[in-house]
C-alpha cells in the first residue's frame, strides 16, 4: 500500500511532468479519438493483450456493475482498447473523452490514473484535484500496469468512476485482475518452457498468488512473472542471466527424476535472500539432438524490445559516448531530438535505440526517409489520404504515416529535403497534435514522437529560405552530431559487433591485413559502408568454405581495394599513406606505422587500436628498415 507521503511525491513529480508536456489546468480534455481503421490496427498490434484481458475485464465488472463506473483497457502508450461501464458514466465519460482511441497518457492529459501508472510503472489511484487537468477533478480513478513475462509494460488495466461514488477497495479488485492478464499472458508465452510454480506458503500454489518461471529444458532461465519476480528477489537483467541450477540449486538431471514419480510432492525451495520456499514442476523433456528449448518458448513477447538499446551502441568511441550520455538523459521526457552526421554514420540506428529505450517502446517505430520520396507524393505518404482523394488514389484511401506512428515515434530522415509546403503542416501537426488527411475534413488525434536526421546544415539553409525558422526551433530540442567513422576510436569494436549480427556459420573475425586496411581508410560511406562490406565479405568467405574461420583480403569487393590503394584521406591520428599503386602489403605496413606514431611506439595500445595481436605488429616492424621515431625508409 502506498503510503500518504509517497502518493504526494508521486502526484507531485506527475504535476511537473505534466508542466513540462505543455499541459496547462484549465485546458479541456482533448476530444480527438485514433477511430476507424487506425483503432483497428491498434486493436491487432495488442491482440495478445487484447484478448487475454477481455474475459477478465468482464469478471471484473461483474463486481462493480450499478456503482457508476467503467472497466478500461489500454496499450502500453496509454490508448484506450476496450471500455465496459456503466450507462450513465459512460455517457459522461464521453465528454472527457475516456473512450476507445483517445490517448490518456501524461502528455496528452497530464496527470491521471492511467498515464501516471505508466511512467511509474507501478499501481496508482489519482483522485479529484490530484489530476492536473480540472475539467477531470470529478474523477477517481485507480490503474494498474500489466507486466509481460519479459518484466516489460504492455498495457494498463483501470476502473474509473465519480468521486463522490469511489470504494477503497476499487485499487485491491484492479490489481487483482491485472495480476490475472498477466499469468495468462505468461501461459501463452511459455506455453512449451519448462514451468516452475512456487511460493512461500504451499498452500498459494495454483493460485493467482503463486510464482511462475520458465526455463528451457536444459535449465536456461526465460521467464517470470511479477509474483515470482518479488519472491526471487532480483531484477530481471538479473534473472535474466541464471539457470535453474544457480536459480535454486536444482540440476535439471534431478528434476526429471523427481517428475517421474507417480505422486511427485512439492519441491523444497531457497527463494531470495535465502528464504524457504515450495514448488511444482511441470516439466518437457529436451528435444533429440537438441539441447534448447522449442522456439515458441523463447520469449516471444516483442524480443527486439532487448535489442538495439542506446547502450548497445557505445562500443568504446569517447564522443559517441557523449552523444548517448545526453540522449539517455532526455529519454521518454518528450524532448524533441535532432541528429545531425554525414550519411550513414547511424543516425537510423541511433534513433531506434532512442525509441527502445523510451516509454514508447511497445509503440511503432515508422521511418520516412523524406529524400527518397517523390515531393509530388511525400504529402500523400506522411498524412495520409481520404477516399477519391486525387486521381489514382487507392479506393478507401490510406493511412499516413504520421497516423500510422500513433503511440510510438516517427523518425524523419533527411528533414533539410522536405518541401517547405509540407514543413508548414507538419508543424500544424505537432502543435496541434491532431492529422487531417488528404480530402477529408475531419482532424484525427494523433499521439506520436518525432525524431529528425539531417546531413545539412539546418541554419544555413533558415538564411537561405530553405527551411522554416519556427519548424526548426519547434523540432530543436536536443541536436547531438554523430561522428564520421574515420574520427571514431572503436573500429575493431564496431567490426566485432557487426559480424556477430550476422548468420553463425560465417566467418567472425578478419584477417590483421584486413583490420589495417580498415584503419586506414576513409569510410566515405561511413558505418552503411562498412556494414555492406563486411556483408558481402562474409558472403565470399562462405561460399569458398572459409565458415567460422577469418575473412581475408582475397574476400574483399575489388571496388574497396581500388579506394584503398587510391590513397583516400586519413583519419586524424593516422597521417601517412601509401602512394597509389603500391601494394596491399605495404599498405598495411604504412597502417601499421601511422598507429604506432599516433600511439608513441606502444605496441600494446597500437595492436588494440587495430585489434592485431603484438606479434604481427613486431613482424612487421623487423621486416622494415626504421629511422629513429618510426619514419620509415623502405616499405618493401
Amino acid at each position: 500500500m502506498t503510503s500518504a507521503i509517497g502518493q504526494q511525491r508521486t502526484i507531485e513529480q506527475a504535476h511537473q511532468r505534466s508542466a513540462l508536456h505543455g499541459r496547462y489546468q484549465e485546458e479541456s480534455p482533448d476530444a480527438g479519438l485514433l477511430g476507424g481503421a487506425a483503432l483497428q490496427g491498434l486493436i491487432a498490434q495488442n491482440q495478445v493483450l487484447y484478448g487475454a484481458a477481455l474475459p477478465l475485464m468482464e469478471t471484473l465488472y461483474a463486481q462493480i456493475a450499478g456503482t457508476r463506473h467503467m472497466v478500461i483497457l489500454c496499450d502500453v502508450n496509454g490508448v484506450i482498447l476496450h471500455v465496459l461501464g456503466d450507462p450513465e458514466f459512460l455517457a459522461r465519460a464521453e465528454r472527457i473523452a475516456l473512450l476507445p482511441g483517445a490517448a490518456w497518457s501524461e502528455a496528452r492529459r497530464g496527470t491521471n490514473a492511467i498515464g501516471t501508472a505508466i511512467v511509474e510503472e507501478l499501481p496508482t489511484r489519482v483522485d479529484g484535484s490530484e489530476h492536473y487537468l480540472r475539467a477531470l477533478h470529478f474523477l477517481s480513478s485507480a490503474a494498474a500496469p500489466i507486466f509481460d513475462a519479459q518484466g516489460l509494460v504492455v498495457g494498463v488495466l483501470d476502473v474509473a468512476g465519480e468521486l463522490c461514488d469511489s470504494h477503497r477497495h476499487t485499487m485491491a479488485l484492479v490489481r487483482m485482475a491485472a495480476q490475472l492478464i498477466e499469468n495468462q499472458l505468461f501461459s501463452l508465452a511459455c506455453a512449451q518452457a519448462n514451468l516452475l510454480q512456487f511460493h512461500v506458503r504451499p498452500e498459494l500454489i495454483g493460485t493467482p498468488m503463486e510464482g511462475r518461471a520458465a526455463f528451457t529444458p536444459t535449465g536456461r532461465f526465460l521467464a517470470v512473472n511479477r509474483a515470482g519476480q518479488s519472491q526471487l528477489g532480483l531484477a530481471w537483467p538479473a534473472l535474466a542471466l541464471q539457470t535453474m541450477t544457480s536459480l535454486l540449486g536444482l540440476s535439471m538431471e534431478a528434476l526429471y527424476e523427481h517428475s517421474r514419480r507417480a505422486l511427485p510432492e512439492l519441491l523444497p525451495l531457497c527463494l531470495g535472500g535465502g528464504v524457504k520456499g515450495f514448488g511444482r514442476l511441470q516439466l518437457r523433456p529436451p528435444r533429440e539432438g537438441t539441447s534448447e528449448a522449442p522456439s515458441a518458448a523463447r520469449a516471444p513477447a516483442r524480443p527486439a524490445r532487448r535489442m538495439n538499446r542506446l547502450r548497445d551502441l557505445a562500443t568504446g568511441d569517447p564522443q559517441l559516448e557523449q552523444v548517448i550520455g545526453k540522449l539517455e538523459k532526455v529519454a521518454g521526457l518528450g524532448i524533441p531530438i535532432i541528429l545531425a552526421g554525414e550519411t550513414g554514420t547511424g543516425k537510423e540506428w541511433m534513433a531506434q535505440a532512442i525509441h527502445h529505450d523510451s516509454p514508447r517502446a511497445a509503440g511503432p517505430f515508422v521511418a520516412v526517409n523524406c529524400a527518397a520520396i517523390p515531393e509530388e507524393l511525400i504529402e500523400s505518404e506522411l498524412f495520409g489520404y481520404e477516399d477519391g482523394a486525387f486521381t489514382g488514389a487507392r479506393k478507401k484511401g490510406a493511412i499516413g504515416k504520421i497516423l500510422q506512428s500513433h503511440g510510438g515515434t516517427l523518425f524523419l530522415d533527411e528533414i533539410g529535403d522536405m518541401p517547405l509546403g509540407l514543413q508548414a503542416r507538419l508543424l500544424r501537426v505537432l502543435q496541434e497534435r491532431t492529422v487531417t488527411p488528404l480530402g477529408g475534413n475531419r482532424s484525427i488525434a494523433v499521439d506520436v514522437e518525432v525524431i529528425c536526421a539531417t546531413n545539412r546544415t539546418l541554419r544555413e539553409m533558415i538564411a537561405q529560405g530553405r527551411f522554416r525558422e519556427d519548424l526548426y526551433y519547434r523540432l530543436n530540442g536536443l541536436v547531438v552530431k554523430l561522428p564520421p567513422l574515420r574520427e571514431r576510436h572503436d573500429l575493431a569494436s564496431l567490426v566485432r559487433a557487426m559480424l556477430a549480427r550476422g548468420p553463425g556459420t560465417a566467418p567472425h573475425t578478419l584477417a590483421p591485413a584486413v583490420m589495417a586496411l580498415f584503419v586506414g581508410h576513409s569510410w566515405p560511406g561511413n558505418l552503411r559502408q562498412l556494414d555492406n562490406l563486411l556483408r558481402t565479405a562474409r558472403v565470399m568467405a562462405e561460399a569458398d568454405g572459409e565458415a567460422g574461420r577469418e575473412i581475408g583480403l582475397q574476400h574483399l569487393p575489388a571496388d574497396f581495394l581500388d579506394d584503398v590503394q587510391a590513397c583516400p584521406a586519413p583519419g586524424p591520428a593516422l597521417e601517412p599513406c601509401v602512394a597509389p599503386g603500391a601494394s596491399l602489403e605495404q599498405a598495411a605496413r604504412a597502417t601499421i606505422l601511422a598507429s604506432l606514431a599516433a600511439h608513441g611506439d606502444n605496441v600494446s595500445a597500437t595492436a588494440k587500436a587495430l585489434g592485431i595481436s603484438r606479434n604481427t605488429i613486431y613482424r612487421k616492424k623487423s621486416a622494415m628498415q626504421l629511422w629513429p621515431g618510426g619514419v620509415a625508409l623502405a616499405m618493401a
